[in-house]
């Protein structure tokens, strides 16, 4: 088996039956097994698309787990050389599979690669390519430093603004949203942290990556991800989300200076805040 996809659906059965249509057309010519691990759904999703996708192997959750130990559900049955992780609310290419497991045959130094995401107005989503969240990186930007000077290596290395977006580059941190792994790599380094319930993960898994000795690649090969539609964004999410960071920053920092740490705590703290405070705002 060449490729296993695995998709984590929660809610959202409409954009999942687009991504599957999607999905189908790529593998094609490329020996593929399909999952969605349904974290109990309250939209029927499963029972939706199973008849619709005979192909693809459902399993339905009696709970949410979270998005890390769902994918890790479908890891340990998947027979694949690489592992796609995919978002519900994306849509690839006809060529899109060929040409990352083709870049991933031709490399193996690579761990993990990623791709060029576009919201579903084609406008670049920055997220695709990252930067480590170091104490300096992350202070830059809370504080918008990153934004300030986005042509800066020395400050914007969050979202690596300075590296053309239209060009292959190791990067540190790819998206959980279209992340192509060598089940190789995660059979010595290791499943996803089942302690990030949602996001953060894929910075975790990134990191490990390198650490374990590999490479993690952006290529600029397109693909749609309706960013936030697999997402309810309220105030739980708000706390899920700041929460991750801070699980990311204690793991992987835990002997940075206290000045820094007070520094980070509490730009996590304002910006969950303010991010809190739009989210009520909207609502009023």
């Amino acid at each position: 088996m060449k490729l296993s996809v695995i998709i984590v659906n929660y809610n959202v059965k409409y954009f999942l039956e687009q991504c599957l249509r999607s999905v189908l057309k790529a593998s094609k010519n490329i020996e593929t097994e399909i999952f969605v691990v349904d974290n109990n759904s309250s939209d029927n999703s499963v029972e939706y698309l199973t008849p619709l996708f005979p192909e693809v192997t459902f399993i339905a959750n009696k709970d949410n787990p979270g998005f890390s130990k769902a994918n890790n559900q479908a890891i340990e049955l998947a027979k694949g050389e690489y592992i796609l992780l995919l978002n519900p609310d994306t849509v690839v290419g006809e060529n899109t599979f060929s040409e990352v497991c083709r870049f991933m045959d031709e490399h193996p130094d690579a761990g993990a690669l990623g791709v060029k995401m576009l919201d579903g107005a084609g406008n670049f989503l920055p997220e695709s390519k990252r930067g480590f969240p170091s104490p300096w990186n992350s202070f830059c930007k809370m504080f918008g430093l990153s934004r300030l000077f986005p042509q800066s290596p020395f400050f914007s290395k969050y979202h690596l603004r300075y590296l053309d977006e239209n060009q292959t580059h190791e990067v540190d941190v790819l998206a959980g949203a279209f992340m192509l792994l060598r089940k190789s790599v995660l059979d010595k380094i290791g499943l996803l942290d089942g302690a990030f319930f949602m996001y953060g993960e894929d910075i975790d898994l990134s990191y490990r990556i390198t650490l374990g000795g590999y490479k993690n690649y952006y290529l600029p090969i397109p693909i749609t991800h309706y960013k936030g539609e697999s997402t309810k964004k309220d105030i739980k999410y708000v706390k899920i989300f700041y929460q991750s960071m801070i699980i990311f920053f204690n793991k992987h920092y835990p002997h940075c200076g206290k000045l820094y740490a007070a520094l980070i705590y509490a730009a996590i703290f304002t910006r969950a805040s303010i991010h809190a405070l739009s989210i009520l705002i909207r609502k009023k």
